[in-house]
């Protein structure tokens, strides 16, 4: 069963790494996963320590998962990422140097998996808690997402098209670029923690590896995303885009079309742990996509009106 817990927005206090424990074993009980108290709560003392030493507020903590492989998330708002643990000597004997990468050692001893994904916007550092606690070295952790600036576009070419979406309610986009790096991170999640398993994950983690640089340099993703960040007080509620497009991202546009449909599907039958997309969306999407296949064959632009609800299933 997919889990979803709401996130807990933890106070930047000594009183946030206890707050993040106690929340932590009452969903461990919630769901009857009690096998995983003790690992779990290390896990989040040490992963909220560090957002709180290191990382930037807001700081949360949420769970994602199923309940054979819930996941344990905490995210702040620091891209910077977390230093993976070094081995250090048996011999040395310098209780300070001892403390040094000792946090993520514990979570790497108490999980099955664990990782940061890193965004633009700061980083989830996340855990798989394991039933019994490993003596050893623990498992190797994966940092995954730009470890920097996004990568440039790439050029063109010569067979442009000129591309307006007209009336584009930022409202909803902002709702589009949300559950596109939501659903981006879970499959990328799941892929990596728990392949075998959702099989599924990986091969769309592989597929929206494969269709995001077209689709930033196809989409005008920055114009628009600069667009919604100049946006005084929340007044502007649409925006004109006006973007030259490679008229051979047509059929990047047209597949990822049909993901999304598909994703849905999947949502809808439990086997992705992200909710499927609204009626509106589903609408603002199509209309949003398609205006960049309609205009790429020859069609006139069509702005957006709340009529481009009517005829959804």
């Amino acid at each position: 069963m997919p889990l979803s817990r709401p996130a807990l927005l933890l106070r930047p206090d000594s009183r946030a790494v206890q707050d993040a424990r106690n929340w932590v074993r009452s969903v461990c009980e919630e769901i009857e996963r009690t096998d995983l108290v003790d690992s779990a709560e290390l896990g989040v003392s040490e992963l909220v320590s560090n957002a709180l030493f290191h990382g930037d507020a807001p700081v949360t903590i949420r769970l994602r998962g199923t309940v054979d492989h819930p996941r344990v998330e905490i995210r702040d708002a620091s891209p910077e990422p977390p230093l993976l643990p070094v081995p250090l000597a048996l011999d040395d004997e310098d209780e300070v140097l001892l403390t040094v990468g000792r946090g993520l050692s514990i979570v790497a001893s108490v999980s099955e998996a664990w990782g940061a994904d890193l965004d633009v916007a700061g980083k989830t550092v996340w855990f798989t808690p394991a039933a019994e606690i490993d003596e050893g070295d623990g498992v190797e952790g994966v940092i995954t997402g730009p470890a920097g600036a996004p990568p440039k576009p790439e050029r063109l070419g010569s067979e442009t098209v000129e591309v307006s979406i007209l009336g584009v309610p930022l409202a909803l986009y902002k709702g589009f670029e949300h559950h596109f790096r939501e659903l981006r991170r879970e499959v990328r999640l799941l892929s990596l923690a728990h392949a075998d398993a959702y099989p599924l994950a990986a091969s769309l983690s592989a597929l929206f590896g494969a269709l995001e640089r077209q689709l930033l340099d196809g989409l005008g993703h920055g114009q628009l995303s600069g667009v919604i960040g100049t946006a005084s007080n929340g007044q502007r509620e649409t925006a004109d885009l006006h973007v030259r497009m490679p008229r051979s991202a047509a059929d990047t546009v047209r597949r990822f079309i049909d993901m999304l449909d598909l994703i849905d599907e999947f949502c809808r039958q439990e086997r992705l742990l992200v909710l499927a997309r609204t009626p509106e969306q589903v609408a603002f999407q199509r209309w949003f996509l398609g205006e960049y296949l309609n205009q790429a064959a020859g069609g006139r632009p069509t702005r957006w009106s709340t009529s481009q609800m009517t005829g959804l299933r």
